[in-house]
């Protein structure tokens, strides 16, 4: 359950619907899920936030594809069902096949258990890992 009421497009403030304007130009859709719904509350961080996720979900260096299943896994990492959800569903919108989604789920749930063994061992890190910063 939300802890602050999903604002409908009738309830924002003028600079959040030019926010959610926004949102819908760039997704070329009409619907705007509920995570800005939450944040419409306060436009400033709505907008600093659509403004990053712009810029960083944007095609670069990595595929589109590639950035939705990263935050996937990040998003599985950090327990948040909300974005495990819709970056799932913006992954499979962009191309993720159920197999890549499965090998995604393996990998994470084996950086998990690696993590862990590694951390309750202490193992130090290896040397040839290390990258010098003067390089």
């Amino acid at each position: 359950m939300a802890t602050v009421k999903l604002l409908s497009d009738d309830e924002l403030s003028s600079e959040a619907r030019a926010v959610f304007d926004d949102i819908r130009k760039v997704r070329q859709s009409d619907f705007v899920n509920n995570f800005w719904r939450a944040l419409a509350h306060d436009p400033k961080t709505l907008r600093r936030t659509w403004e990053s996720i712009k810029e960083v979900m944007a095609p670069g260096a990595l595929d589109p594809k590639v950035k939705e299943m990263l935050y996937v896994a990040v998003s599985i990492a950090h327990g948040c069902s909300y974005c495990i959800h819709s970056h799932t569903a913006a992954a499979r919108a962009k191309g993720m096949t159920e197999a890549e989604y499965g090998e995604l789920l393996a990998i994470v749930g084996m950086a998990a258990e690696t993590n862990r063994l590694v951390t309750a061992l202490g193992v130090p890190v290896d040397a040839a890992f290390l990258v010098d910063a003067a390089d």
